[in-house]
């Protein structure tokens, strides 16, 4: 569900129902040069690939003194993550950070 120019309380409403039903929940909007943007996902599960570092090993000697280093193929692997999202109502009632950005006061 995607939500834009609705009220505060429209929104948590709708949040709060989605989430209930695992449906995933999108709202936002822009005033000017200031918006905001919201994402409810539920339980969000996704794969992410990673690098492992590559190793260096010793390579073949071309002279008395140099010594070239050789890079091993690069591996990847998939790792399984899990993000469990927070709903509308939360976000807004948690305690405000001490430097507090002029969109925050827009959303309220």
């Amino acid at each position: 569900v995607c939500l834009t120019c609705c009220s505060r309380d429209v929104m948590v409403k709708i949040n709060q129902i989605c989430h209930k039903n695992s449906v995933k929940f999108f709202t936002g909007d822009v005033f000017g040069y200031h918006g905001y943007m919201f994402a409810d996902l539920g339980e969000h599960e996704f794969v992410e690939e990673k690098t492992k570092v590559a190793k260096v090993t010793p390579g073949v000697e071309d002279g008395p003194d140099t010594k070239k280093a050789k890079l091993d193929s690069p591996e990847t692997t998939m790792v399984k993550k899990r993000v469990v999202f927070c709903q509308l109502k939360e976000a807004l009632e948690k305690a405000a950070p001490k430097r507090i950005a002029p969109d925050y006061f827009l959303l309220q």
